[in-house]
């Protein structure tokens, strides 16, 4: 079962190319959908929406053909725009209930749908303030309540992270999870934060210059390697060559040493390493694949490959033209 599937579907404007010839299946989950900004990823939404047409192409959401049936499409799909569009001397419960009347929802049944969604979200208490005093935590709860009050069969959520401090981050990543396992609303989640998706999706689509870059389950991308991470205080050059002379392979990547894991005693020799030298021991870690890698030059070394093995969870895609330098952007 596929939830969203497109065949060779392409956007183009007279001097750029959005989507190019994209063909992907999406199921049922979670899915996040990756890409610098100016990828595609919002031209894909506004097609899937019925909301613009495509130049070539098919593509369909829950069986619908979206260029013959973008109405019913819409009545059965959830959407989170991007962008601040909330009216600022309108109060929370007034705009869900309002969204969930334009869905079809009678008044009654619309207040109620309101009340829960908005308890769901952590606004029941701050519903009947105006918008214009909310912080932009609260307006991002209220724009995924709109997006749910009328409760679809699947919500697109468009960078629903955006401009939220690290604790913001967590507790809407949370909320997106719960969509999923506690309603069953299938997810699809756009974010250039790589970190964001791998711990949120069930899978990942890259696109890349309106182009499929990979699709798979995360636990592909992010499979363990036969690599061994360590990262100490100070001496790293010292240590490496201690590693070495003990018989291991290992290589130094930025501040991390990479080790290649021959045996299980592999980590009883790093750890008799360390202590020889007196050094502090940060981490040892076997290493695991990252979505950052696909964005990376394989014959990076240093500060660059380390943050794509490595990356903090607000590594960002690289930009269109930036493909292959291994440098992130916002």
């Amino acid at each position: 079962m596929t939830v969203i599937a497109t065949e060779s579907l392409s956007k183009r404007y007279p001097r750029v190319t959005a989507l190019d010839r994209l063909t992907v299946d999406i199921t049922p989950g979670v899915t996040g959908l990756v890409g610098a900004n100016g990828a595609g990823k919002s031209t894909l939404i506004k097609i899937l929406l019925g909301l613009a047409p495509a130049t070539e192409g098919r593509a369909t959401v829950l069986g619908r053909d979206v260029a013959t049936d973008g109405a019913g499409i819409r009545a059965l799909v959830g959407y989170m725009p991007e962008h601040d569009c909330l009216p600022p001397d309108v109060s929370a419960t007034e705009f869900v209930v309002h969204m969930a009347r334009m869905s079809g929802l009678p008044p009654t049944a619309a207040r109620e749908r309101t009340a829960d969604t908005l308890r769901h979200v952590g606004l029941y208490e701050e519903r009947y303030r105006p918008m214009g005093g909310y912080s932009t935590g609260m307006k991002q709860r209220v724009k995924l309540a709109q997006a749910l009050v009328h409760d679809p069969q699947l919500v697109l959520l468009d960078e629903p992270t955006n401009g939220l401090d690290p604790a913001g981050r967590d507790d809407m990543l949370g909320l997106i999870r719960r969509v999923h396992t506690d309603f069953g609303i299938s997810v699809l989640v756009t974010s250039h934060l790589l970190g964001e998706l791998e711990r949120t999706s069930d899978h990942i689509v890259v696109i890349d210059g309106g182009k499929l870059l990979r699709a798979s389950s995360t636990s592909d991308f992010t499979q363990t390697t036969g690599s061994l991470a360590v990262e100490v205080t100070d001496r790293e050059s010292e240590l490496l060559a201690t590693l070495t002379a003990a018989g291991l392979t290992a290589q130094r990547t930025g501040h991390l040493l990479m080790v290649d894991i021959g045996d299980d005693e592999t980590y009883d020799t790093v750890r008799d390493a360390v202590a020889g030298l007196g050094v502090g021991l940060v981490r040892m870690e076997q290493r695991r694949h990252r979505i950052a890698e696909l964005f990376a030059d394989p014959d990076d070394t240093g500060a660059d490959a380390t943050a794509a093995a490595h990356p903090t969870p607000d590594t960002a895609v690289a930009a269109p033209g930036a493909m292959g330098t291994g440098r992130s952007v916002r």
